[in-house]
């Protein structure tokens, strides 16, 4: 058996892990999610440490995706022994925006005004408790995909008799008032081990499109990505809610609220590709204590 298997989906984001990993003499293994099966009564995993790259916007790269079929693989290899990183219950929060913004409320975190259907009938009554302008979320998205923004009732009316909202893989849409970031820029915290790793500020990359790694905004309107240092009170939060979501390396995303300077918390990501040319954003490069993390993971399970 490997010591560590990389469970992937997109063919070109993880060189730099593969890349670490071999420099260090890791016994792991690639395994891409094209074409993976497994038997539910038997099929051992193929690593005692099992690290899930499993990208929410896979659904965007393929139909066939396999955001709902790797609840059960995770699941099945965590029974049959293996540590399983950011595993079922990971991505269970990953997977459901919905969920996410409950967790974090519930961590007593501001979270941006929303509500949350499950049919596109019910859209415009769910906007009539909350203020315009406002976006229609997927549920399930990433990238900033399946994200439309409305100005008036009368124009989310109009989408909706033209069959012009988002929609969402698991059928679940969110209405949530527009939030307009202070000076453009939303701030991702970084977690490794459910611990503070480093923070980023992005700025640009158009309305809703932000995507903190440039692996995944190569396309698209420029954005600036520049290392910052959040208040205490952030990246405590930030730890709270890695802890909660059983997220073992993701980041979390918060913006300041031009309105009334409130910082929103508005998404758990389990996928963190990490920003390119890190010496040069970072002064490190966070993959070193990535691969440190993982060694220490695979000799716990020894």
């Amino acid at each position: 058996m490997h010591d560590l298997a990389i469970f992937y989906e997109h063919p070109a984001w993880f060189a730099p892990l593969f890349a670490a990993l071999d420099e260090r003499g890791v016994d792991y293994v690639r395994i891409g999610i094209a074409g993976h099966r497994f038997d539910p009564a038997g099929a051992p995993p193929p690593a005692r440490v099992v690290f899930s790259r499993l990208a929410m916007s896979s659904f965007l790269r393929s139909p066939d995706h396999a955001i709902y079929y790797a609840h059960a693989l995770f699941a099945h290899w965590a029974v049959q022994g293996a540590r399983v990183i950011n595993g079922a219950a990971a991505l269970a929060v990953d997977a459901n925006k919905a969920r996410q913004l409950a967790l974090m409320s519930g961590l007593g975190l501001a979270v941006p005004a929303t509500r949350v259907v499950h049919r596109p009938v019910d859209v415009l009554a769910a906007a009539a408790e909350l203020r315009f302008p406002l976006v229609v979320k997927a549920n399930v998205g990433g990238s900033g995909a399946g994200i439309m923004r409305y100005d008036s009732a009368e124009e989310l009316a109009q989408a909706i008799a033209d069959k012009f909202l988002p929609t969402s893989i698991d059928g679940v849409l969110l209405v949530q008032e527009y939030v307009p970031a202070r000076d453009g820029t939303i701030t991702r915290i970084e977690t490794l081990d459910r611990q503070f790793l480093y923070a980023i500020d992005v700025a640009g990359g158009g309305a809703f499109d932000l995507c903190p790694a440039d692996a995944c905004a190569a396309d698209g309107p420029p954005i600036t990505m520049t290392r910052t240092e959040p208040a205490p009170a952030l990246i405590d939060a930030a730890e709270r809610i890695a802890a909660a979501a059983n997220l073992d390396i993701g980041g979390v995303e918060v913006m300041i609220d031009d309105r009334d300077g409130v910082a929103r918390f508005y998404d758990i990501n389990a996928l963190s590709n990490f920003v390119a040319k890190p010496l040069d954003v970072l002064g490190f490069d966070p993959h070193d204590r990535l691969v440190d993390y993982l060694i220490r993971q695979i000799e716990q399970e020894k």
